[in-house]
């Protein structure tokens, strides 16, 4: 197997590991693995990302969360709803002639840092 096999891969598997236990895969460990570890453009990891999520990557750990009464599907639906549209607003923003890769990526590193300080302090 190629070196890019192995990472992605692995990524894939990291990903899936936090997907489960955490709900967490896509931005939060591929794209960043991807852009630092195997030095793809942040544009690019987030288009290899959302292309690797499609198909129903979840619906595995999805049956298992849902047998032990922790889900709940009306939220759920009503989360993919609001998945459905920022996913596409979000990619015709990022994808504007105008917005760099590197842009994407402050603005990531923004949105993660604040994130981390909302968990680390709490409410």
């Amino acid at each position: 197997m190629s070196n890019i096999v192995v990472q992605m891969l692995t990524i894939g598997l990291v990903a899936g590991l936090t997907g489960g236990m955490f709900g967490l895969g896509g931005g939060a460990i591929m794209v960043p693995a991807m852009v630092l570890l195997v030095g793809l453009d942040q544009k690019f990891a987030t288009g290899t990302s959302i292309a690797a999520q499609i198909l129903p990557i979840g619906i595995l750990g999805a049956i298992v969360y849902y047998r032990n009464g922790n889900m709940n599907l009306k939220y759920a639906a009503i989360v993919a709803i609001g998945l459905i549209v920022g996913n596409l607003f979000g990619a015709l923003f990022a994808n504007q002639p105008f917005i760099s890769g590197e842009l994407i990526k402050k603005l990531y590193g923004i949105f993660l840092l604040l994130l981390a300080i909302r968990y680390l302090v709490g409410t």
